[in-house]
């Protein structure tokens, strides 16, 4: 049985892991510069391209920030031996502004296998750096499961 991000102590709620990721909006701009959004596609799905689009094109910050968001996700997950399954984790912008996780396919078998039932995330931009930080949701154990903490 895999092992859970961190065990929840008795009758209360437990740490889980925390993903960081910061991107440089310098490297994110030489890569769409010297490859065009083509080269975003392999990261970002159409409705993410869609979010980072402004009338005068891709949004270098939004794009960014999809980004981190995508490795904090991954980051959380705590798996050896895998890669980011970039298409799997979408990142959307809700109708409040806010970004929100969908887990797909890869991920959301990690995600499972990590006993974790949903990502939160939250992103922040300024004009050569956009970070991000995720914190997964735990799912509820079933009665009677031992737990094992994994730091």
């Amino acid at each position: 049985m895999p092992a859970r991000p961190v065990a929840p102590p008795a009758g209360g709620l437990g740490w889980a892991n925390l993903g960081m990721d910061i991107v440089s909006v310098n490297r994110v701009r030489r890569l769409l510069d010297q490859y065009g959004e083509r080269f975003f596609e392999r990261m970002l799905t159409p409705g993410e391209l869609a979010d980072c689009r402004t009338s005068t094109g891709l949004d270098v910050l939004s794009l960014c920030g999809r980004i981190a968001a995508k490795e904090a996700a991954f980051k959380t997950l705590r798996v050896r031996g895998r890669f980011l399954p970039w298409p799997d984790i979408v990142v959307r912008r809700s109708d409040g502004g806010w970004p929100l996780v969908e887990l797909r396919g890869a991920a959301a078998e990690m995600a499972s296998g990590s006993g974790i039932a949903e990502i939160t995330v939250s992103i922040s931009h300024d004009v050569d750096y956009a970070v991000a930080v995720a914190a997964p949701v735990l799912a509820p154990l079933p009665a009677n499961t031992p737990t094992t903490r994994t730091t």
